[in-house]
């Protein structure tokens, strides 16, 4: 008889907390059908569908195939956009209108697409550039420029769902992403001979590609290995929001909320990135980390020896990706042959209380303590008195920090790097602050130094106030060229 009652107490207390957790599943689900009706209506370059090919149809292209298909694809753009937009629509700035300064077809080139860069002479060695998501080939363009120059024939692939229109993100796979990988580096292997060194350059969702494909090559010996991995902002991690981002965009299959798939609606000024931004990409971004964590994890420490080398930038603030997480990573790292490279805040900039602790002791609060298995290298302040900029180095095993100057001073208009400045130098046309060729993309982001009132300009201030930079790019490409010459040194041993 006492079973019985407290088996009945039990599932009336059962019964109350699930109605509790649904009216709170409800409210919140109120509260973001709400939200998602505010701001920007969902314009054509939101909602049009474009025929791009999914991973199984990957798999079986060659790179021929696939551009082909990207051009059927990037004809259908301008068939089911930009020839259908209204004049009200052809604003100056709008990517897809016809005769805007930042239409990408209007340019010499058009960085959203894929390309093959080749030396002058026989190839030396072959690398593959994965770009990031919502970007496009254009973020990695300096260094393919760099490494055609080294004598390396340069593959760089657009990534499905990219370079085209935001709403290709809705519906994207990160299998599509990881198909597009494998197609690439086989398209780069088939230009140098097997003794020739392979490298894979990842940028933000691009390096979690980048080590799915090199870890997946430890198991499958038929795929080419690559000889040096390098990581610049990884996307090994992200932010909490991805992981719930799924549920967020639950009011999307309710055609009157078609809003809620969607965490930004921007104008699209950008030519070679997306303003604006779909759940499914955060989502996506957030299945593929999950993915590559379990990798690493399953893999036998024996495994992970085996692991080419691998050399990482971040920037030790970073609002989109975890930083812990490429942290945590090298920690689980059992050789010396990596290396990874930190830009600390600008300790310089005499900001005061505005400057959060979190970022201020960013560092010690990310690094473990000393000795490490892997090179570290900070670039920060000589001291929180001076501008000048230097590089703390510390071998790997070792206690002892070595300083190189970099004979350059950390801009006092910057209080940090960001995720998305890494790859850029100061000269970049369209993210440099003092671009070679102002407007050469219709608009020169990186330049503009603009005071206001809010809710005056079409993007928000946090936007165009980010850091779209690197001021230490030339110490990034050193060693970049450090790993590239002790491959090509190895290969000919």
């Amino acid at each position: 008889m006492y079973d019985v009652l407290v088996w009945a107490k039990s599932k009336k207390w059962i019964k109350r907390l699930s109605q509790i957790v649904t009216i709170i599943a409800l409210t919140l689900l109120a509260i973001r059908v709400y939200d998602s009706q505010k701001g920007e209506p969902l314009e054509l370059w939101h909602t049009v569908h474009l025929n791009e090919l999914a991973s199984k149809q990957i798999e079986n292209a060659n790179w021929d195939d696939y551009l082909l298909a990207e051009q059927a694809l990037f004809d259908e753009l301008k068939q089911k956009v930009t020839d259908q937009l209204t004049k009200d629509k052809r604003q100056l700035l709008n990517r897809y209108a016809i005769n805007s300064p930042t239409n990408p077809d209007n340019f010499k080139t058009n960085w959203n697409r894929s390309f093959i860069l080749k030396p002058d002479h026989k190839p030396l060695g072959a690398v593959v550039l994965l770009h990031g998501l919502t970007d496009s080939p254009y973020s990695l363009r300096h260094i393919a420029l760099y490494y055609q120059k080294k004598g390396f024939v340069v593959v760089a692939i657009r990534m499905p769902a990219h370079g085209t229109t935001p709403s290709a993100l809705v519906s994207v796979k990160w299998e599509d992403w990881l198909a597009a990988t494998y197609l690439a580096v086989r398209t780069a292997s088939s230009y140098i001979e097997k003794e020739q060194p392979l490298h894979i350059v990842g940028y933000s969702n691009g390096s979690a590609l980048a080590l799915m494909y090199t870890l997946d090559s430890i198991d499958n010996s038929a795929l080419a290995k690559p000889d040096q991995v390098i990581l610049i902002s990884p996307m090994i991690g992200v932010t909490s929001f991805a992981r719930f981002a799924g549920l967020a965009g639950l009011p999307a299959i309710f055609p009157p909320f078609a809003k809620a798939a969607w965490v930004n609606i921007i104008p699209e000024y950008n030519p070679f990135k997306y303003n604006s931004f779909p759940i499914n990409g955060a989502r996506q971004s957030y299945e593929l980390t999950v993915a590559l964590q379990k990798k690493v994890v399953s893999l036998e420490k024996q495994k992970l020896t085996k692991l080419p080398s691998i050399l990482t930038f971040l920037s030790v603030v970073d609002s989109t990706v975890n930083t812990r997480s490429a942290i945590e990573f090298y920690n689980l790292l059992p050789s010396h042959h990596h290396e990874l490279v930190v830009f600390d805040v600008n300790r310089n900039v005499k900001l005061g209380p505005l400057l959060k602790d979190k970022a201020y002791y960013a560092i010690e609060d990310l690094l473990p303590k000393l000795p490490r298995n892997y090179e570290t290298i900070v670039v920060t302040n000589r001291s929180p008195d001076s501008k000048e900029a230097v590089a703390y180095i510390t071998k790997a095993q070792q206690i002892k920090a070595t300083e190189e100057a970099l004979n350059t001073a950390y801009p006092s208009d910057l209080y940090s790097l960001s995720h998305i400045a890494l790859p850029f130098p100061v000269t970049d046309s369209l993210y440099g602050e003092k671009p070679m060729l102002l407007n050469e993309f219709g608009i020169s982001i990186g330049a503009l130094a603009i005071r206001g009132e809010r809710e005056v300009l079409v993007t928000s201030l946090d936007n165009l106030l980010r850091a779209s930079y690197n001021p230490f790019y030339s110490f990034l490409i050193q060693q970049i060229d450090q790993r590239v010459e002790a491959t090509l040194n190895k290969k000919i041993q």
